[in-house]
């Protein structure tokens, strides 16, 4: 009978890889299963505190390494999408067996069973992590809005981390409006966490922009890279039309270091990736082997049997490239090459653009028969190619549900901002938002009572 705060009452879930006190956290991987942590991650602890109700824990690639959601213990996350009256109306599956079984696309990864959730009506806000894309890609792909803050303004204690200098939670619901208010009870600073800014962080209502005439949207030209569906670059274009119609400066910008960022990326993610999973050795939590030959055999067989072939590959990797012969040429020259794409945003920051304007995703889901013919890395480096770099720049950036594609399956584009600016890049996303009138999805389960809300909406402008 008292109430809490804003979230009183507001069903959301959270990604398995935050800590929750007295639930199990296994981060989809045999290496914690059984684990229950003592404490709650602060971005969980502050959600409670808010009043939200805590549904349950979403699956996701074992340890957040993989774009597809596809490599957990616990099995691949299937997009809601797949189960529309949308898709339905335009995939021909050979037979009902055939639709059933291997026509369903994936979610994207690696929060995708946090961006299911919400997708599929079962929770009006999701924490996700974002290292690389792992909020952003998901919710491009389950046509839900996921925002990733800029690095330091939500604590990351709690968050099983992944690569340190990268990972942002991140927020994932069905409008921007949603991701606002959610914003304002996680952001600020938290003694906790070192790297969460110092000050007071003040939520904020987003106002109804009318007047997008002072606005300057940057357009990279680095992001139209290859592998970009026509239907994607058609898409960006005919936003970057509605912004121009609408009044607002569009011009053509460069991040001439753009083209650098992914292998930068995959150095310095496996680098940090070796240094984190370290932790997991058999000795204070989590799986531990019956090998009882030595400690060093115990270390060996522990790790083995706990983590899949995809974080044993990263860690290899990691430690490879952190090796005294290698930390020189790959280590090292990799933070200077992150420096300089830190620095392309800043000068096009700095030569007056607002907010950067760019795809997701390069193409609509994929089937998961045809997604898991290619491996992790492979898949990793493709799907975060047009994400990633606003990590390594720390700057916020978020997803919002454009269209439906030929297939009939969602389509996101990506608005990045200056650090610290949430309120203005949730200010455009909300105007785009408005503009585009992305249709809600028609799941043939649900048996919706308000027919007008759920009808089938498409924008003129994007039609």
């Amino acid at each position: 009978g008292r109430q809490l705060g804003v979230l009183d009452g507001i069903p959301i879930a959270v990604k398995d890889n935050f800590n929750t006190a007295g639930i199990e956290t296994t981060c989809a991987s045999n290496m914690l299963k059984g684990y229950i942590s003592p404490y709650n991650a602060t971005v969980v602890q502050k959600l409670l505190d808010q009043g939200a109700v805590l549904l349950g824990k979403t699956n996701l690639d074992e340890f957040a390494m993989g774009s597809g959601s596809t490599d957990g213990v616990f099995g691949p996350v299937r997009n809601p999408w797949s189960y529309s009256r949308q898709y339905k109306k335009k995939s021909v599956p050979k037979s009902h067996s055939e639709d059933e079984e291997s026509n369903w696309v994936i979610t994207g990864g690696s929060s995708g069973g946090s961006a299911a959730a919400v997708s599929s009506f079962t929770c009006f806000a999701a924490l996700g992590s974002d290292t690389g894309g792992s909020t952003r890609n998901p919710a491009a792909h389950c046509g839900v809005v996921g925002l990733k803050p800029t690095y330091g303004l939500i604590s990351r204690h709690g968050l099983i981390p992944l690569v340190n200098s990268m990972d942002v939670p991140g927020i994932l619901t069905r409008c921007v409006d949603d991701a606002a208010v959610v914003l304002g009870s996680l952001a600020g600073h938290d003694p906790k966490d070192s790297t969460t800014i110092q000050d007071n962080f003040k939520p904020f209502e987003l106002p109804n922009l009318t007047d997008v005439s002072k606005l300057s949207i940057g357009i990279p030209k680095e992001y139209h890279a290859p592998g970009l569906s026509s239907e994607i670059l058609s898409l960006w274009s005919k936003a970057a039309d509605l912004f121009k119609n609408a009044g607002a400066k569009v011009t053509e910008v460069s991040l001439p270091h753009t083209r650098y960022s992914i292998v930068c990326y995959h150095v310095l993610c496996t680098a940090e990736v070796a240094s984190n999973m370290a932790r997991f050795d058999g000795l204070e939590y989590g799986h531990r082997s019956d090998m009882n030959k030595s400690t060093e055999s115990m270390y060996a067989a522990t790790r083995r049997e706990g983590f899949n072939d995809v974080v044993r590959g990263r860690i290899l990797s990691g430690n490879y490239f952190l090796l005294k012969q290698n930390y020189e040429n790959y280590f090292i020259k990799a933070q200077k090459v992150r420096r300089l794409i830190a620095n392309d945003f800043v000068k096009v920051f700095g030569s007056g653009v607002d907010i950067l304007l760019t795809p997701t995703t390069l193409s609509d889901a994929v089937p998961y028969m045809e997604f898991i013919k290619e491996d992790n890395r492979t898949r990793s480096t493709q799907d975060d190619i047009l994400t990633q770099a606003a990590n390594m720049a720390g700057l916020p950036a978020i997803n919002v549900p454009a269209a439906l594609s030929e297939r009939g399956l969602p389509v996101g584009l990506q608005f990045i901002g200056r650090s610290f600016q949430e309120k203005q890049l949730l200010t455009v996303a909300k105007w785009f938002e408005k503009q585009v009138k992305f249709p809600m999805i028609q799941l043939e389960e649900v048996k919706r009572h308000d027919h007008d809300v759920f009808q089938h909406q498409k924008s003129a402008s994007f039609s």
